[in-house]
């Protein structure tokens, strides 16, 4: 059996606008989201669709934003390892999610997008590869029911 990490985080409504949750449109959907004392806690809110405050992270932001940045670090750890070095990496995902006729809803697809850019004279379908790799190490990816795809962009500069 393999070692297990625990995460321990905090989420903090800070809607309250003075009578709770006494009716739908009462309250503001704005909460804290911290991991101990030496982060910055991040501000969060729902989806704008959902009465949220688009100035604020909401949940499903942050599920698209862990999976590009698991990915990365994957893809950056197994380019060092392959001796591919990269020089610049930003991927502009994106998340789709369907919402059903109760309200509810789920993710149906993620699609990464990392723009790659590798140092003169590397090999740039061994490169291309590793994104596969990344993608079946990543532990956000391998945790969702839902397809993970990287169209991947890699150039050499």
């Amino acid at each position: 059996m393999g070692k297990t990490h625990h995460y321990k985080v905090s989420v903090e409504w800070t809607g309250n606008t003075g009578s709770g949750t006494s009716g739908y449109r009462d309250y503001e959907r704005r909460h804290e989201i911290s991991a101990g004392t030496q982060k910055p806690a991040i501000p969060g809110s729902s989806d704008p669709n959902f009465r949220g405050d688009a100035a604020r992270w909401n949940p499903e932001e942050l599920l698209v934003v862990s999976l590009s940045a698991c990915h990365k670090l994957w893809y950056l750890h197994l380019s060092a390892d392959a001796g591919i070095v990269v020089t610049s990496y930003v991927d502009h995902a994106e998340g789709v999610m369907e919402e059903t006729a109760d309200g509810s809803g789920r993710f149906v697809r993620v699609v990464l997008h990392p723009r790659v850019t590798l140092a003169p004279g590397a090999d740039i379908e061994k490169a291309r590869g590793l994104h596969h790799a990344a993608h079946a190490k990543c532990f956000i990816a391998n945790s969702v029911n839902f397809p993970v795809e990287a169209e991947a962009e890699i150039t050499c500069g």
